[in-house]
């Protein structure tokens, strides 16, 4: 591995510290979008038979939103169920937001990563180009010089390609699990707020 570094030149570092770099959002974003952390099955009718029991009191709410994502959001309109319809579904509005905008973390830099890499791969490439022209001499090239330039070129194409490739699918991957958490926890407030105002059993 190390001759392998050594044959792609200098541009290779950028490409290993973004696939670093993309291999620990992976692993994180794995772990934090799980369904018990977003979105536990059955906290809503939880809440509601919490809800009919105790009451809006401080140990519900405290409980709500230490429990998860889907939990934050459903304390928020626990918080002002006496409210309005309206006012009640701006808070569940508000703090989806921001439910939202921590499940959406760390994504825009894998997409950044997927979408850059191909590029820094293509910088090694040139990089290997100029130096296999910059070999070259009225009397003919040193053939050391023109495989180290080659060596440089595509081993850098090559890696900036496997960077990306897995970093596009796991970025597209972790976008289509956030909306659909997102989606499925919108349901849960509006359920909520109807059962709330009598809307719905």
């Amino acid at each position: 591995m190390l001759a392998l570094i050594e044959a792609a030149g200098w541009p290779i570092w950028p490409l290993i510290i973004a696939s670093i770099l993309a291999l620990a959002i992976i692993f994180e974003r794995f772990y934090t979008l799980r369904q018990q952390l977003v979105a536990p099955l059955g906290l809503l009718d939880q809440t509601i038979d919490n809800l009919r029991r105790h009451g809006a009191n401080a140990d519900v709410l405290r409980a709500l939103t230490e429990n998860s994502a889907l939990g934050r959001i459903l304390a928020a309109g626990v918080r002002n169920i006496s409210a309005s319809r309206e006012v009640m579904k701006e808070s569940l509005e508000e703090s989806g937001r921001a439910v939202g905008h921590e499940l959406e973390r760390y994504l825009t830099t894998l997409g950044t990563i997927a979408t850059v890499a191909p590029l820094l791969g293509l910088l090694g490439t040139v990089v290997g180009m100029i130096e296999i022209f910059g070999s070259q001499t009225p009397t003919g090239g040193n053939p050391a010089a023109l495989a180290h330039g080659i060596s440089v070129a595509l081993y850098n194409t090559a890696f900036g390609l496997i960077v990306a490739i897995p970093s596009m699918i796991f970025y597209r991957y972790f976008r289509g699990r956030v909306d659909a958490f997102l989606a499925e926890m919108e349901q849960q407030a509006i359920k909520l707020v109807e059962i709330a105002h009598g809307e719905r059993k």
